[in-house]
């Protein structure tokens, strides 16, 4: 296996990419046709059996609604929700798939060369190796927080992107994982791990 561990006996691009996310994600569709159905579904279920809290209810809907656009105009193709729970506690996660907009990327010939580039820019990154799907760069970054959009949120938020090529192709597939629960930091950035490596190409 050559040393940035890409397949480079790959000859035609993958038709597609499979991954495995935890029971409890909810897959948010980003397709401007669907979207308002899939937010209406996610908000459903999200107040299912509470009655009292409208406002809050549509105050989702609204962030959901520039989440999944904002998303959608940056390259995203898949957007995943936790909807999980520990008691009282909401698991809030995300997990956005993307193709990086034309010259949004860093030119980088290899995961070497991006890690160094993000490297650079005072980014934690550093090369990894995913079970089928070989090399990656994983970046690392803890960011204040903003409250204006995210729920009154005042934690750091953790972000973990995986950038991985896409064999055969000049292209660059980006998982984005982010959760803004820093005292869970540590066992969601193994989970966002974990997740990550299933990705396998078809």
């Amino acid at each position: 296996m050559p040393e940035h561990w890409k397949d480079e006996s790959a000859t035609t691009p993958p038709k597609d990419y499979n991954l495995i996310v935890p029971d409890g994600w909810f897959k948010l569709s980003l397709d401007p046709e669907d979207r308002d159905r899939s937010i209406i579904a996610l908000a459903d279920q999200q107040f299912q059996g509470i009655d009292n809290a409208p406002l809050l209810k549509e105050q989702m809907m609204r962030e959901l609604q520039k989440t999944a656009k904002d998303a959608y105009q940056a390259g995203g193709i898949e957007l995943y929700l936790s909807t999980l729970r520990v008691g009282p506690l909401p698991l809030s996660s995300s997990l956005l798939v993307s193709f990086p907009m034309p010259g949004t990327m860093p030119a980088a010939r290899d995961v070497h060369m991006l890690a160094e580039v993000l490297g650079r820019r005072r980014a934690e990154a550093t090369v990894v190796k995913l079970s089928a799907a070989g090399g990656a760069v994983r970046e690392f970054r803890s960011e204040a927080a903003d409250p204006q959009t995210q729920f009154g949120n005042k934690l750091p938020t953790t972000t973990v992107k995986f950038y991985v090529p896409v064999p055969a192709t000049e292209e660059w597939l980006i998982l984005s994982f982010s959760t803004p629960l820093d005292p869970l930091a540590r066992q969601m950035v193994g989970l966002f791990d974990a997740v990550a490596d299933t990705l396998h190409w078809t």
